[in-house]
């Protein structure tokens, strides 16, 4: 029995709900038969789980696809699309977003290093060494290291670009940097960590650029082991980072004070990030501060964890990335039209 046909809207919506484990079950669902499709479509299930999943995407104002980008620029353009079409987008959209914020291939996501709020001896303890996971290159120490503060309370902080407007944090990790060449070796930590995630406003018109970040998302206060290894920070649930940037915060102020000069000092070998890019599906556009909102624009309907497999097998040289409109599920278009049933 078609449970579909037969049973009430609510029903049947309750029964298809609860395929909420794997995003991928919706999707063979709306492959089972025409009127099963035509369900899942008209009752936006891929699009109420992703957004049950990952409640900042419910930021999202409009949907930008590259086949056809000039008819949906606008949000009054979307209005005027017909009904049918639009919600076969969303599904597509949102079955693809969940999709990639669930199982694509957790990597590190961090990009490149921004800034940092001080650095004591620029170049040779920039924040562009806490991306080597090396203590050392050579035979020359590799870490970052705050400026020498009187007070032991002083904050510090650092800003990395992620890979992608979107990624799915999972894990962060954190390496002190231990001063072997100072007297007793000691280590640079500070009490506690925190994470913010966000964006860079464009259109902010103050003068600095760390107060140009817009940090949508906080963590809470992580306490710091004052030991030289690398410490992992799990968070409670996997955040989405709309906008590409993460802000690391040592606070709580550096614990070590250096016998050289009597200050405090905050130092890091490795900053590490791990999640989910999806960075070769979507990009955020026109991202609005204020109301928080943004458009989405589609690059590829690829599945995001073959074209991990493909970049793998081809090596960074030889895989070729393009990107397409089509959708990544194959549907039996003649099975529709005999409108099987299960």
């Amino acid at each position: 029995m078609d449970f579909v046909k037969n049973l009430d809207t609510d029903m049947s919506l309750a029964i298809l709900s609860c395929l909420d484990d794997d995003p991928s079950d919706l999707v063979r669902a709306s492959a089972v038969s025409r009127s099963w499709r035509h369900f899942v479509i008209k009752q936006s299930l891929s699009k109420n789980l992703c957004l049950k999943l990952f409640h900042q995407l419910n930021c999202v104002d409009r949907i930008v696809e590259t086949s056809n980008e000039e008819s949906s620029e606008s949000s009054t353009s979307l209005m005027e699309e017909d009904t049918t079409r639009l919600l076969e987008r969303e599904h597509r959209v949102y079955a693809l977003l969940t999709k990639g914020c669930t199982s694509s291939p957790i990597k590190t996501c961090i990009e490149d290093a921004i800034t940092a709020s001080s650095t004591d001896n620029f170049p040779a303890e920039s924040i562009l060494n806490t991306l080597d996971e090396r203590e050392r290159v050579g035979a020359t120490p590799s870490y970052w290291s705050s400026a020498g503060h009187h007070k032991s309370s002083v904050p510090e902080t650092l800003v990395y670009k992620l890979k992608g407007d979107l990624c799915v944090i999972t894990e962060l990790s954190i390496q002190p940097f231990q001063a072997y060449f100072h007297p007793g070796a000691p280590i640079y930590s500070s009490h506690y960590v925190g994470f913010r995630f966000g964006h860079f406003d464009f259109n902010s018109r103050v003068t600095k650029d760390e107060d140009k970040y817009v940090w949508t998302y906080t963590s809470q206060e992580f306490p710091m082991a004052q030991e030289n290894r690398l410490q992992n920070f799990k968070l409670p649930e996997p955040v989405l980072c709309i906008g590409g940037y993460m802000l690391v915060e040592f606070l709580g102020g550096g614990v070590q004070r250096c016998d050289i000069d009597d200050l405090y000092y905050i130092c890091v070998t490795h900053v590490k990030a791990m999640g989910r890019s999806l960075a070769k599906s979507f990009k955020v556009v026109d991202q609005d501060h204020e109301s928080g909102k943004f458009g989405l624009k589609v690059l590829s309907y690829s599945d995001p964890q073959e074209m991990n497999e493909k970049e793998e097998e081809a090596g960074p040289s030889e895989y070729v990335w393009h990107v397409t409109d089509e959708d990544y599920y194959d549907f039996d278009e003649d099975y529709y039209e005999s409108d099987g049933e299960v």
